[in-house]
């Protein structure tokens, strides 16, 4: 330790002798394949590689919490929690553990093929190039499951007899191990990553209230990838497969999940046309329990089985000229699968189907001028339910020297998915049921900003304004001290309206950066959004002198309601994550990392029982990489 801070000193004098560096120009398109890209008039955030390793957390979901107004459901991590919260929330038009936002990975959609929430843990770290953050549906490229935005993946380019491999630990029992292996043959390339992770967890439930039935929250998973790459002299062609299985421990004594899921694409691309077919298929196991009063026993409710399927496909035209830029492109999935529950003491449930969704789309931008470029795009679906949906959505875009003005209007839907239609949940004494009399969810949205970016300097700033019909929300039907009962149901409208503000400060080696969202959400009778707090933030310092990485950073949560009725708060709170790597010799790096630094004990949920979120976490490690 006293080694590791004599080299952030010397290195901190040093820095002030070299040349201020110049920040990366601002993302204006949309990558829909890896070879065609589409300009946009909305906002693109864009992580790279650094700016990944720089930020403290197990899963990428953790690593993404500083973009404004990104959080999961019930404002908790990924790494212990239950997997149908996991759905994602974008500028705060609502989340539920159906997500209203697309994850692509290498162009394949990641979100669960029942229920739309996404299992982070099958996302190897070392193996993202970036990811795009593209928020609000600015375009027509995605469809429905791209409601609130679309986050993209990459991977990164195979390197000849490439190897790399790391292990950490730390406290709560973590143990995260994982290696892979690039090789190029000629015009043949092979990526494959494999990962596992190990944790105790840590009480859910804080320590004043927990009982005799009160368990560790726990994980322990084993995700892995391989893919195939032949390079043509203007082609590709790629076959990938990922494979997840994972088990977690619930926080009481008679409640796990457990998942196995797995994806296999191929897809072809060349500079102007993209073709992609996938088929993904897993099973979902979880046991649900009522916990008695004085959480000292607690009784089994019913066990669910949730076998799943997805298979599509996809293609993409572009043409790129000096007067126009056109992108055309259709695709088409059918998710499928049942939710399967044993009752206690005796009984049955079954619920499930399968969907038919189709669409097709356009989008083009052309220049107005010099500076002004106007965007426009439409995008027609077939949602499943015997209903169809048109997405119009215009935008214009104006050069003013440093500066970037922009502006959209658009209009977007989501269909329900299977789980909000067929299957029933529980979480502790509350039970939500499905209804598959749900409608679409509509959106009708714009928003104004400008970009403005120097050699060291950036600031983007962004109003948005969305209005909401058909909201699917969880709806209290009964309250009992010991049972309160929901079900998924339409909310008349609903409206959001807020801003982001974005600043990034390059000092030499130093990089500063603060973000903030502010967004009123409420549904037309006054209250306010589940889940969306009014105030989120986040500021961090990175050092960054080569061979040594180091940031400090917090995040801060306003408060927010937990259900419809805004009966329960979860309060608002702020955390602390440090990260420290400094490369050793031959290859090797060792890192250090702590999140919610100052322990601090938050609220993520209500079930009535309050949710805590995770105490302090560190963890320490060594990282392997090398190339012949």
């Amino acid at each position: 330790m006293v080694r590791l801070t004599v080299v952030l000193i010397l290195s901190a004098a040093a820095m002030w002798a070299q040349d201020e560096p110049k920040l990366e120009p601002l993302k204006t398109s949309i990558t829909v394949t890896e070879k065609i890209d589409a300009e946009v008039p909305g906002l693109v955030s864009r992580l790279d590689e650094t700016g990944l390793e720089s930020r403290p957390g197990i899963n990428l979901d953790d690593r993404l919490r500083d973009i404004p107004g990104f959080s999961l459901f019930r404002r908790s991590s990924s790494l212990v929690t239950h997997p149908t919260a996991s759905g994602i929330s974008l500028r705060g038009i609502g989340s539920t553990g159906a997500s209203r936002t697309l994850v692509l990975m290498d162009g394949l959609p990641a979100n669960d093929p029942f229920g739309g929430w996404v299992y982070w843990s099958r996302f190897n770290l070392d193996s993202l190039d970036r990811v795009e953050v593209t928020r609000a549906a600015s375009s027509s490229l995605f469809g429905d499951r791209a409601m609130g935005g679309a986050i993209s993946l990459f991977s990164p380019a195979p390197e000849r007899r490439h190897f790399n491999g790391a292990f950490e630990a730390g406290n709560a029992g973590v143990f995260d191990a994982r290696g892979g292996y690039t090789d190029l043959w000629g015009p043949v390339g092979l990526s494959t990553f494999v990962r596992g992770v190990s944790t105790d967890g840590y009480y859910i439930v804080p320590a004043s209230i927990r009982g005799a039935t009160d368990r560790k929250a726990g994980v322990d998973f084993v995700a892995g990838d391989v893919k195939l790459d032949w390079f043509g002299a203007s082609e590709r062609v790629s076959v990938k497969g990922n494979l997840l299985t994972e088990r977690r421990e619930n926080g009481t004594a008679l409640t796990q999940n457990s998942s196995s899921l797995g994806t296999v694409g191929v897809s072809y691309s060349r500079e102007s046309l993209s073709l992609m077919a996938y088929h993904s298929r897993g099973e979902f196991h979880s046991s649900f329990s009522s916990v008695l009063a004085g959480r000292n026993s607690e009784r089994p409710a019913f066990n669910q089985r949730v076998p799943s399927a997805d298979t599509g496909v996809s293609g993409v035209w572009a043409r790129r000229t000096r007067a126009l830029n056109l992108t055309l492109g259709a695709d088409v999935h059918r998710p499928s699968g049942e939710s399967i529950d044993t009752l206690f003491p005796t009984g049955q449930r079954v619920g499930g189907g399968h969907l038919w969704q189709q669409g097709t789309f356009v989008q083009t931008d052309l220049p107005l001028g010099q500076r002004v470029r106007l965007h426009g795009g439409v995008r027609h679906d077939f949602t499943g339910q015997g209903k169809t949906f048109w997405s119009p959505s215009v935008g214009l875009a104006v050069a003013d020297g440093p500066r970037r003005w922009r502006a959209s209007a658009f209009r977007s839907f989501r269909a329900p998915t299977l789980n909000e239609l067929f299957r029933v949940f529980g979480l502790g004494n509350t039970l939500t049921l499905a209804n598959p009399d749900l409608r679409p969810e509509t959106l009708l949205g714009g928003e104004i900003g400008m970009d403005w970016q120097t050699r060291t300097f950036v600031v983007r700033t962004t109003g948005f304004w969305n209005a909401i019909d058909d909201l699917v929300g969880n709806v209290t039907l009964s309250t009992t001290p010991a049972l309160i009962t929901r079900q998924r149901r339409n909310l008349i409208a609903a409206k959001t309206r807020g801003g982001e503000v974005e600043l990034e400060k390059a000092f030499r080696r130093l990089r500063a950066q603060a973000a903030y969202m502010f967004v009123d959400a409420r549904v037309e009778n006054g209250l306010r959004i589940p889940q969306v707090g009014r105030h989120q933030g986040s500021a961090r310092v990175m050092y960054d002198a080569g061979r040594t990485l180091a940031s400090v950073g917090i995040r801060s949560y306003a408060l927010q309601p937990e259900d419809d009725l805004n009966r329960f708060i979860l309060p608002g709170y702020a955390t602390v994550q440090i990260l420290v790597r400094h490369r050793l010799a031959w290859g090797f790096a060792a890192m250090a990392a702590v999140e919610n630094l100052l322990d601090r004990t938050y609220v993520v949920g209500f079930s009535p029982t309050p949710i805590i979120g995770a105490p302090r976490l560190w963890r320490a490690g060594l990282r392997w990489e090398a190339a012949r």
